[in-house]
């Protein structure tokens, strides 16, 4: 995939991002308590992040639309429920500032979610014995390293305010030194722009790994596939 169609790519997944609804506001904490108790649990898979977002509302007496910051986080997640279809929707809520270094564009947190109602949901950091994913900063430090084979590469989410890195989909084959037959996976993880050159079919990635599976626990290395390290 070239830089023309990624960019492209990109802004075409920018402009639908704008279609998704979105509730006026976050819960409150009575509706979130209830909630993580009697929603249905999934995990959601961060896509992109805007801290508070304006709205416009008429003050009482004022002249006209006056804008106003409303509370908390704006998260573009793809969510994963037990036997249901993924799905892509947007969420506001109020989140503690150490809870946003685990909820990058990349990440996958757990989530519960109305049966009711697929896009009232609450995004949350799992306990350790819930979690289901490691952090892409754990696996880099800590994982095996193996050779990456670039299958297919397409956008699923280009950042709000076109600060951070887009998100992209990787299909790759991995082979490893000390395992015997190559593998595949599938990734959801943010690509610096640097790294734009890279992602073409049949180019080669240095990733890490903590297990053979299907790519909850590899992550690519791209500071490493750029000759940076």
């Amino acid at each position: 995939m070239g830089m023309a169609s990624a960019n492209s790519g990109w802004r075409l997944r920018a402009r639908r991002s704008r279609n998704f609804g979105l509730r006026a506001g976050a819960l409150s904490g009575a509706a979130r308590r209830e909630l993580l108790i009697h929603g249905t649990a999934g995990s959601a898979t961060i896509l992109g992040r805007k801290i508070s977002s304006p709205s416009f509302a008429r003050t009482f007496g004022g002249p006209g639309p006056q804008p106003r910051r409303e509370p908390g986080h704006v998260f573009w997640v793809r969510v994963q429920i037990d036997g249901a279809v993924p799905y892509e929707t947007r969420v506001r809520q109020r989140t503690r500032e150490e809870d946003l270094e685990w909820m990058q564009p990349g990440d996958v947190v757990a989530c519960r979610v109305d049966p009711g109602d697929r896009d009232r949901l609450v995004l949350y950091i799992p306990d350790a014995d819930e979690a289901t994913r490691v952090s892409i900063a754990k696996i880099l430090a800590d994982g095996r390293r193996a050779d990456a084979t670039v299958l297919a590469a397409a956008p699923v989410a280009a950042d709000y305010a076109g600060h951070d890195d887009p998100v992209l989909r990787l299909d790759l084959e991995l082979r490893a030194w000390d395992e015997p037959r190559p593998w595949r996976v599938r990734l959801i993880q943010p690509l610096p722009l640097a790294a734009i050159g890279l992602i073409d079919l049949g180019q080669h990635l240095e990733v890490a790994f903590f297990a053979v599976d299907h790519g909850e626990s590899v992550a690519v290395d791209w500071a490493a596939s750029l000759g940076e390290e």
